[in-house]
């Protein structure tokens, strides 16, 4: 499979989102405990989730780490109920990707691509394969975000000095 050309790069983890009924208790590790910076909050009724936005790291290589709980725990999507929530994975050229991964089979999540809570063009790999589109997570939810230009740079002179 290595050899298959593609119409854009993966450059590394743009995020991780961690679910749980309750972000206090999330903030006392991964803030508090940890140290990571609170740099937003995000509140979706449609997407049923207060997050908070915290950062690893700095520059183009800050790693996001989202804190969320429901909004009502009675709806869906139920954010909180796969821990490790989602892994978001910075793309240099989201649209092509998209639509490659489309032609390859690949299900995507509905909503297509839109402005993430961070403002990042953002989508969703669906975490399951249907009969229609075979290719999903494998239970994993995989959020593709468009990086910005400084990091398709920074991440361009990263490979180069290693190439």
């Amino acid at each position: 499979m290595s050899n298959i050309s593609r119409p854009f790069k993966v450059l590394g983890i743009q995020q991780i989102a961690i679910g749980g009924t309750d972000k206090v208790k999330l903030q006392k590790l991964w803030i508090d405990l940890f140290g990571l910076e609170l740099t937003g909050t995000y509140k979706s009724d449609r997407e049923n989730v207060d997050e908070d936005i915290c950062a690893i790291g700095s520059g183009p290589f800050k790693v996001e780490v989202d804190l969320m709980q429901p909004m009502d725990i009675e709806k869906k999507p139920a954010v909180h109920t796969t821990p490790l929530n989602h892994v978001g994975l910075w793309i240099d050229h989201l649209p092509e990707a998209v639509e490659w991964l489309g032609q390859q089979g690949v299900r995507f999540a509905p909503g297509g691509i839109r402005k993430g809570a961070a403002g990042f063009d953002i989508c969703f790999i669906h975490p399951k394969g249907n009969e229609e589109l075979p290719i999903g997570g494998e239970g994993v939810l995989i959020e593709l975000v468009q990086a910005p230009d400084e990091v398709v740079k920074a991440f361009g002179a990263l490979a180069a000095q290693y190439a």
